[in-house]
């Protein structure tokens, strides 16, 4: 909803509501009408997910009020449409970030004010312990406060319901829906601390719920036989990136056997300014810089970093020349994906209707390798949520076992204990992998060359172009507009065999010149498939200013894959650029 911004920016200069620190920072840009506008010109964004943005005064901005608004919309909701919510409570955890406990504590106050038990974790937690703690209090939903790996100058608000999931479509539209009605900022209550523990209304928990979770991941983890007795012989670095990965994960890894673990201890302190990295997203190979100093002292079989919210791991390992090369998300996925059901065959536990789950955008691979055990591969949109929804279609129905799930963007999850992307479970399983690997005499690099010789050399990536503000938002949206609109015929020179619309739900073969229902929620993506069998998909990133587009090819070498991603790419973005330029 667009908004009178000059307006708004003298109410919120004017109102008693507002304290005095949020006056004086709006005081400091009455004299820049571009960053006025860019304050206030909307409501900051409560999409499906939750919502992120830069810490600032203003509508359009993540601040105590913005998180006071959204949190009265949520206990309305709450209120009006399940019969025991209060009672049972929301569960709330938050990271490292600039604002993070202070958000959280908010959140806490108003859901007490409104008579609805809040349980606060006490310091920093993982996103994924959060989605598990809402499951063990049998919450009827949770917050987790995080901007995950956006730069420090964010934060973000992330909502999740009984099952553990991220909110669905439908019920995120209700829940915006109660958000929106709260036009007045005096309509929000909130309780003081005091007052909300003296009645009840919030409870601290920390230690409990964190060993529980750790008891439910180390059920899951295949091998630990191996990892009790040789997992000493293994040698691993971790950076926690300055996040919240930090303690559970160095416990679950030493409770397992990995006692050789060395710790950047620099980014173990939990700096919410990320000041020993460019950009503490485990993605890029940037974030290890500060670990492969440390390995030149102890030769590492692994490295690993979190995020800050630790629900997206990155790995480096060395290749046969002795080079570190960091591994894509596909690569894990795909790793772990074999190695998972590799374990359940030679123990026998694999499942007759097993199926693992992944995002539009990721690798087409793991097809190949989850053929030859028999097991489905299932597609859902972008976003990890949509995994979790899965997992509990899955136990509603019991037609279907779910083995694991992935995301090219570092997600990964084994087991139902959470719904949520887990970098916890997954550093414990990558270690296991290094080993079991290590025993037969190969690296986990040579690991991932074995299966690409096999199954074909697949080549993923990604761009991002930035788009900042009102202006931004407006060529991200006309673009895919006009992508619509013109319907293209081919891309980079090559034709295009067929287009999925995923907004409007249709999938049009240009070869057959047929036109099929897509059986998923309505997004904004457009994919391709060209002639060659190369893919693209373009879509907004619904979390930062950012059109994002994915390339995908095949080789049947290396060098081949490369060559092909590597014109694809340059020669896309390059059409790309041209239409950002005409809309």
């Amino acid at each position: 909803m667009e908004l009178n911004y000059m307006l708004k920016y003298k109410e919120w200069l004017l109102s008693d509501y507002f304290d005095e620190e949020t006056k004086e920072e709006l005081k400091k840009i009455e004299d820049n009408e571009e960053e006025i506008e860019d304050r206030f010109y909307k409501e900051l964004d409560f999409g499906t997910g939750g919502m992120r943005g830069k810490i600032g005064a203003g509508t359009n901005r993540m601040n105590i009020y913005t998180i006071r608004r959204v949190t009265q919309g949520l206990a309305n909701y709450i209120l009006n449409y399940s019969d025991d919510g209060k009672e049972r409570g929301v569960a709330i955890a938050y990271d490292s970030r600039h604002k993070s406990a202070e958000f959280a504590l908010e959140a806490a106050l108003v859901l007490a004010a409104n008579g609805i038990k809040a349980y606060l974790f006490e310091g920093i937690r993982p996103t994924p312990e959060l989605s598990f703690a809402v499951r063990e209090l049998k919450a009827i939903g949770g917050i987790v406060i995080t901007a995950s790996h956006n730069p420090p100058e964010y934060n973000g608000y992330k909502l999740y319901w009984e099952d553990g999931g991220q909110v669905v479509s439908e019920q995120a539209h209700e829940i915006i829906a109660e958000i929106n009605e709260i036009d007045d900022f005096e309509l929000v209550k909130r309780m003081e601390k005091e007052e909300a523990i003296a009645q009840g209304y919030l409870q601290i928990v920390g230690e409990e719920i964190d060993e529980r979770y750790l008891e439910e991941i180390m059920k899951v983890l295949p091998a630990r036989e191996l990892a009790a007795e040789r997992g000493k012989e293994l040698t691993i670095i971790y950076t926690p990136l300055h996040g919240t990965g930090n303690m559970p994960v160095r416990r679950l890894l030493e409770r397992l056997g990995f006692t050789d673990l060395h710790i950047v201890e620099e980014q173990a302190v939990a700096d919410p300014d990320f000041s020993t990295v460019e950009s503490p997203n485990p993605e890029e190979f940037s974030s290890f810089k500060m670990a492969l100093d440390l390995a030149k002292e102890h030769d590492p079989d692994l490295i690993m970093a979190t995020d800050p919210d630790a629900d997206r791991i990155g790995v480096v390992v060395k290749d046969a020349s002795g080079e570190y090369r960091n591994l894509t998300g596909n690569q894990i996925g795909v790793l772990l994906s074999n190695f998972l059901l590799e374990q359940m065959k030679e123990s026998g536990n694999l499942p007759d209707n097993g199926v693992i789950i992944k995002t539009i955008v990721s690798t087409e691979m793991i097809r190949e390798v989850a053929k030859d055990y028999g097991v489905e591969v299932m597609d859902v949109l972008t976003g990890f949520k949509f995994i979790g929804e899965k997992i509990k279609e899955f136990e509603e129905k019991g037609d279907k076992s779910f083995i694991f799930g992935f995301e090219e963007s570092y997600g990964f999850l084994a087991g139902t204990y959470a719904r949520d992307k887990d970098a916890v479970i997954s550093a414990g399983l990558i270690a296991i992998m290094a080993l079991y690997y290590r025993e037969k005499g190969l690296s986990i690099y040579d690991k991932l060359l074995d299966l690409m010789a096999r199954y074909g050399y697949y080549r993923e990536e990604l761009a991002a172009i930035t788009l900042e503000g009102k202006e931004g938002e407006e060529k991200i949206n006309n673009t895919l507009r006009k992508l619509r609109e013109e319907k293209p015929g081919s891309f980079c020179g090559i034709k295009v065999a067929e287009c999925s619309d995923y907004q409007q739900g249709r999938r049009y073969n240009y070869q057959l010149g047929e036109e099929k229902e897509i059986s998923l929620p309505l997004s904004n993506v457009l994919q391709y498939r060209l002639e060659d069998d190369s893919v693209l998909t373009i879509r907004p990133s619904g979390t930062e200013p950012k059109l994002k587009i994915y390339f995908m090819v095949k080789g049947s070498t290396a060098a081949e894959a490369d060559e092909r991603i590597t014109e694809l790419r340059a020669r896309f973005l390059g059409e790309i650029n041209e239409i950002l330029e005409e809309v």
